[in-house]
């Protein structure tokens, strides 16, 4: 195989003095699926955002096809054919997929938009790489597997050689990852070059042909994925053995905390999102929720902790009515949440670590003085909380957003963790973390749970979600389409079919083992 992709001595020192990439050598080959992995803050993200020209480098040199190129923009990068699939989606909802997939590049027909050619060009490059997609629905119409195939579709009209895709996995069903895989070879067999950003280590193996372990800024290895095993992966990742299988005794479920009757609840364009779901957690239990992403899942968590609004039901608390409270007074009684997108609705991205860890919880006794804060205290708290959650920083006064999203997901964690809640809502808790971050924050799941505390889960991450749920809703079409009481003999492959409709239970079962 020939060489299509070569970085050299690549260095990036941002303008507050952070270098994220220490002498880099990378080489990517025409026709593979290169695999690079590395702990949240090893420099994967920078490294990748300058093979795509959306940052430069400080120093080093990108090489495309032999020949020195400067990756300026997006832009630049593809016109070097090098693609990108980003974990969030670039697609409009509101336009078709033929739309979505010309966007850019419009065919015209005089002065208007010429939407037969649009879905003839789509339709022939579909077509040519064996990806075929519903032309004229609109996207927000589409499933999630499907809008990444049109993102991938998107990459190749733009004559990407080179495609990088981030997370590609995170939230597919097997099924649908399944598939994935089988067009990626596709790919690799048609002579593309796939650069797959992953933290499961699993799927790297199955998947890819070689593997660059990226750690502290630097690349410290590249291997053919045949000389490697998992357990060699992330001891090159984190210097230590990574066991990702929580071990943890059967749960042993108290008295009833939280009841969620009959709510309905609809999104800001009126479509209804959760159609009369009920459902009871118990102190001392990790109730799971999962369903392709859409299906009501998250809509749930948001309900219980008053950032959705619940048209009809009730939601009560210990029997206590807490139906559209406001954020504070839920908070206030003892749930707690961290959401699904941590800088949107998790953090402050300007603020301190400090103001972040401590945010909500500065009116407690212990943080107030007479007429000021307890600068004191609140410092103390602070330093101890990162000491415990292991948050990699400089310092308490750090900026939030200067760290990497695993040290970002601690910090969230340990704040909504250290408030002696009642309820925990964990909604993506390793959604684009490390083996390490996600194998800490796991193990505090199951102390929290020993503890006492109910805990609802929703995890696109099945692995996840079924090692760590003592119960398990699935959701489809905003509505509870199947409950496990006991998710130990629950595979991926089943959990899979109800969470695609194909199997369903009827609400008279889900009702009967969810009330036993």
């Amino acid at each position: 195989m020939d060489e299509i992709l070569r970085a050299e001595h690549i260095v990036k020192i941002y303008d507050n003095g952070v270098m994220a990439n220490k002498d880099i050598n990378f080489a990517a080959k025409r026709g593979e699926i290169h695999a690079i992995c590395g702990e949240n803050g090893a420099g994967k993200s920078t490294f990748m955002k300058m093979l795509y020209g959306i940052e430069q480098p400080s120093e080093g040199t990108i090489y495309v096809k032999g020949k020195e190129v400067h990756l300026t923009s997006s832009a630049k990068a593809i016109e070097c054919s090098i693609g990108m699939v980003h974990q969030h989606f670039m697609l409009v909802p509101s336009l078709t997929v033929a739309e979505n997939v010309v966007l850019g590049v419009e065919p015209q027909k005089g002065i208007r938009f010429d939407k037969k050619e649009a879905v003839r060009i789509t339709e022939e490059i579909a077509e040519k790489y064996n990806l075929p997609v519903p032309t004229n629905e609109k996207v927000e119409d589409i499933s999630v597997g499907m809008k990444q195939r049109v993102e991938i579709i998107k990459a190749l009209l733009k004559g990407a050689e080179t495609l990088i895709l981030d997370e590609p996995t995170t939230v597919l069903t097997p099924q649908e990852t399944d598939e994935l895989f089988e067009e990626l070879k596709h790919l690799r067999d048609e002579g593309h070059t796939i650069l797959f950003i992953s933290h499961k280590l699993y799927e790297v193996k199955k998947l890819c042909d070689r593997v660059s372990v990226m750690k502290n800024g630097r690349m410290v290895a590249t291997e053919n994925i045949s000389d490697v095993t998992e357990t060699d992966i992330s001891r090159l990742m984190v210097g230590r053995d990574v066991v990702e299988v929580i071990e943890k005794t059967k749960a042993d479920p108290k008295e009833t905390v939280l009841k969620v009757e009959n709510i309905t609840c609809r999104n800001s364009v009126g479509r209804k999102v959760l159609d009369k779901v009920s459902m009871r957690v118990r102190s001392g239990e990790i109730f799971g929720v999962a369903g392709v992403e859409g299906n009501g899942q998250h809509e749930v968590l948001e309900a219980i902790a008053s950032m959705c609004h619940v048209e009809s039901g009730s939601i009560s608390l210990y029997d206590k009515d807490i139906t559209n409270q406001s954020i504070r007074k839920i908070r206030d009684m003892g749930i707690t949440h961290i959401p699904e997108d941590r800088m949107v609705h998790g953090t402050a991205k300007k603020f301190s670590i400090m103001n972040n860890i401590l945010a909500g919880r500065h009116r407690a006794k212990k943080f107030t003085g007479k007429v000021l804060l307890n600068e004191r205290a609140i410092a103390e708290e602070a330093e101890y909380l990162i000491k415990e959650y292991r948050v990699k920083c400089s310092g308490k006064n750090q900026e939030i957003g200067m760290l990497s999203g695993g040290n970002i997901q601690k910090v969230v964690v340990a704040r909504e963790f250290s408030q002696d809640p009642k309820v925990i809502l964990v909604d993506q808790p390793s959604r684009g973390i490390d083996i390490g971050a996600a194998t800490f924050i796991r193990e505090k799941l199951v102390q929290l749970r020993d503890e006492g505390k109910a805990i609802i889960l929703n995890s696109a991450d099945l692995n996840e979600v079924l090692g760590l749920s003592d119960s398990l809703a699935v959701f489809y079409n905003g509505k509870i389409a199947a409950y496990f009481e006991d998710t130990s003999l629950l595979t991926e492959e089943e959990l899979g079919l109800y969470m695609l409709g194909v199997k369903k239970m009827d609400s008279a079962e889900i009702e009967r083992r969810m009330y036993a």
